[in-house]
């Protein structure tokens, strides 16, 4: 079985190489081709050694071909993963340090919230460019799985204004499930979902084991659990409030929502400090800036270490390669996917990009109606697609009235900033993100005018927020490898990966 498949953004060392696992681990598989790109010409060498080390070590005869050419890369593939993050990490302080200057307090700051809403801004403008390539290079039949946030807004370009089939995917409903089927004390295997909402806001709005419906019971088991009962304060009160359990971690819901981040004073009663993903300030930028120093640090390392072993014990959950071997061999997968509503969620609007479970043979993706969610829980994913919208066109259009218009509506943003405010803080991301933004040329040149006037608006220069910890040394993290590497591989979403089963 022989057809292409092309990574853009592959220098991300730990969601690539688990990628590549999860696919070539399809024994059809042995012998496509693949392409890696990106830009950073050293990660991308680093990676594709890494790789290939591993497809060698496995028997297979692919032979990876790295560029830093995107259509060279994107040349006749049938399936393109797109795993990139426009501006990288330099990029990335901005959104996390300037609304700090304004009290807007971000765990995250991929998805919504400020950060979010401009990490759109720069991924859509380079997505459309990605899409044209793909138009121009790829198979006529080709499927963008798009893993880059944010999911919901990229993947809401693509299809929209890219003119390319676009998935996106996620793996925030495998790890709730996981826990459901945790504070039941039951295998994940047997307890069956359906989770459906928005990307990072999906609701567990069916659970049941053997018949048993365990929904009703939900809050109890998670306010009793021994760890979960500290580290996800969050999403367990939004459980109480609402009735249903939402995918996302608790710093990551946090920020989605108007009511646990607005007072710097109380946001240590809704977090944990254990892990970075309970909610601390800045805490994505921080574990992405030690993964990237420490990879770069250890690589020699890592080569030392035992190969990926290509097998389905070994096998991840992402959604990704399981779509692929159902496209191509039939195998019928069930999974939780990203696309365009089209009705889907009847009390959600037709053309959002919601995340619902699908069914993927070779006849295609197909995803069942699962008609209203609970009432509570559809009003705070309309909240969130009002701001989608507005910044998908806002990029789209490079209209900064529609760009500030989202911040407006922003929950977070909304709970913590005033208009004048808000305005302000917009000219100073647009500025910081000049280069990444050229869709906003007038609208930059503007805002660096208002920004020299010297008529500005006091800020918290400097404000840390209400829990940021300070990024460790290399020799630091040197003093426990194991911890360091882990945290290498959740600074690009490698989180662990479960094996997954067919159904």
């Amino acid at each position: 079985m022989g057809f292409k498949v092309a990574f853009i953004g592959a220098g991300s060392i730990g969601f690539t190489r688990g990628l590549l696992r999860d696919l070539l681990s399809v024994p059809e598989f042995a012998n496509i081709d693949v392409s890696f790109m990106d830009i950073d010409r050293r990660n991308l060498d680093m990676v594709t050694e890494l790789c290939q080390r591993d497809i060698d070590e496995n028997g297979l005869s692919i032979k990876i071909h790295p560029t830093t050419d995107r259509r060279e890369a994107l040349q006749g593939a049938k399936y393109v993963f797109c795993t990139i993050r426009v501006g990288g990490l330099e990029a990335f302080a901005t959104d996390v340090d300037i609304p700090l200057k304004y009290g807007v307090d971000q765990c995250v700051g991929d998805t919504l919230s400020a950060g979010g809403i401009m990490y759109g801004q720069r991924g859509i403008a380079e997505m459309l460019e990605i899409c044209r390539d793909i138009r121009e290079q790829a198979a006529p039949d080709v499927l963008l799985l798009n893993y880059s946030n944010p999911m919901a807004m990229l993947t809401w370009a693509c299809n929209v204004y890219g003119g390319v089939k676009t998935i996106g995917l996620c793996h925030g409903v495998q790890h709730g499930h996981h826990q459901i089927a945790e504070v039941y004390g039951l295998d994940k295997k047997d307890v069956d979902i359906i989770c459906a909402g928005i990307n990072h806001q999906t609701w567990y709005v069916s659970a049941t084991h053997e018949g048993r419906d365990l929904t009703e019971g939900l809050l109890e088991a998670f306010e009793q659990h021994p760890e979960y009962s500290r580290t996800e304060k969050v999403r367990i009160d939004m459980l109480r409030r609402f009735g249903y359990y939402s995918t996302e971690s608790n710093g990551h819901l946090s920020e989605y929502v108007p009511w646990y981040r607005k007072r710097q004073d109380e946001i240590q009663d809704w977090i944990d400090l254990g892990s970075w993903i309970n909610g601390e300030t800045g805490g994505y930028l921080r574990v992405c800036t030690e993964g990237r120093n420490w990879f770069e640090t250890d690589f020699p390392n890592w080569l030392k270490d035992p190969a990926f072993v290509y097998d389905a014990e070994h096998r991840g959950e992402e959604h990704g390669s399981y779509i692929v071997e159902g496209l191509e061999t039939g195998r019928v997968y069930r999974g939780h996917f990203n696309t365009i509503n089209g009705g889907v969620i009847t009390n959600l609007p037709a053309d959002a990009i919601i995340e619902a479970p699908g069914y993927v043979d070779r006849n295609g993706i197909s995803m069942p109606v699962v008609g209203d969610l609970p009432l509570g829980a559809a009003a705070v994913c309309n909240v969130s697609i009002s701001v989608q919208r507005l910044a998908v066109e806002a990029a789209v259009r490079g209209d900064d009235k529609l760009l500030r218009q989202a911040f407006m509506m922003d929950p977070l943003v909304g709970a913590v900033c005033n208009p004048n405010e808000i305005w302000q803080m917009v000219d100073e991301m647009l500025v910081a993100g000049e280069k990444w933004l050229p869709q906003y040329g007038d609208a930059i040149a503007a805002a660096k005018e208002r920004l020299s006037s010297g008529n500005l608006i006091p800020t918290r220069e400097g404000n840390q927020g209400a829990a940021r910890l300070k990024i460790k040394t290399v020799e630091e993290m040197q003093q426990d490898r194991e911890a360091a590497n882990k945290n290498a591989g959740e600074s690009d979403k490698g989180k662990d990966r479960e094996k997954v089963t067919q159904e």
